[in-house]
């Protein structure tokens, strides 16, 4: 079994202070076989994520949380900007313009819910997060609207720091050890054939919602340190771990 956590951020986001270094070795520590750093309407942090997991047995998949005019929009296997502030419709388009899936993150949670319609894009969307680790409210009508209109899924910590990484993780079975072993090559051709097959398998809906949220005090933790960052970042002092 390979555990995938899709979605987490680093210091290249507005709210962390979390370096990708840092994430990665905490993925690696907790036992995550793959991790997809979303930073906000940034890649820079996944790309130094991926160079720095190059020999380490993890997988990287790039990927950036765009803020559209309806609410946030994941692209995973993305490796470039894509502006905030289009609509919906323009923003999965140039997701996969770009190669990549568009997820819809959270979208029923209580402060950060998908504000668009989303039955008027539920034809063009990928799939949908239905287990987010640092929400508040939403999880369950995530999972019903994905099983009501049959879309793959997907699960994220939504860690901004170390504490949550793997916290909730999409459980993805393999077709036999070699799958597993890819991921822990050094050999970047290896790790690209598993990084291939984990795409596909999420995109058939291959995969089982793992894990469990953090409680209500450790996401006020996390929501509180996210805000301290944010202010940090306005006034040029972030700190960087």
């Amino acid at each position: 079994m390979v555990r995938c956590d899709l979605h987490c951020h680093t210091s290249y986001s507005y709210d962390s202070w979390a370096s990708p270094k840092q994430m990665v070795e905490t993925a690696i520590k907790k036992g995550i076989d793959c991790l997809a750093i979303c930073d906000h309407g940034e890649v820079k942090g996944v790309l130094e994520a991926m160079e720095y997991a190059e020999r380490k047995p993890i997988l990287i998949i790039p990927g950036i949380e765009i803020k559209s005019k309806s609410g946030d929009i994941l692209g995973l296997n993305v490796r470039e900007k894509i502006p905030n502030k289009l609509s919906a419709k323009e923003t999965i388009k140039k997701i996969k313009e770009a190669g990549g899936m568009a997820i819809i993150p959270h979208p029923f949670g209580w402060f950060c819910a998908f504000k668009g319609d989303l039955e008027e894009i539920v034809k063009e969307i990928d799939g949908v997060e239905v287990l987010n680790a640092s929400l508040f409210g939403g999880n369950e009508k995530a999972l019903e609207f994905s099983r009501k209109h049959n879309l793959p899924w997907t699960c994220g910590s939504d860690a901004h720091f170390p504490n949550l990484v793997g916290r909730v993780y999409l459980e993805i079975p393999g077709e036999n050890l070699s799958f597993e072993e890819a991921i822990a090559s050094s050999t970047a051709s290896a790790k690209a054939s598993a990084f291939e097959e984990i795409l596909t398998k999420i995109k058939n809906g291959g995969g089982e919602a793992r894990g469990e949220a953090a409680n209500f005090f450790e996401k006020l933790v996390e929501h509180a340190k996210r805000n301290i960052a944010k202010i940090q970042n306005a006034i040029g002092k972030k700190r960087k771990i």
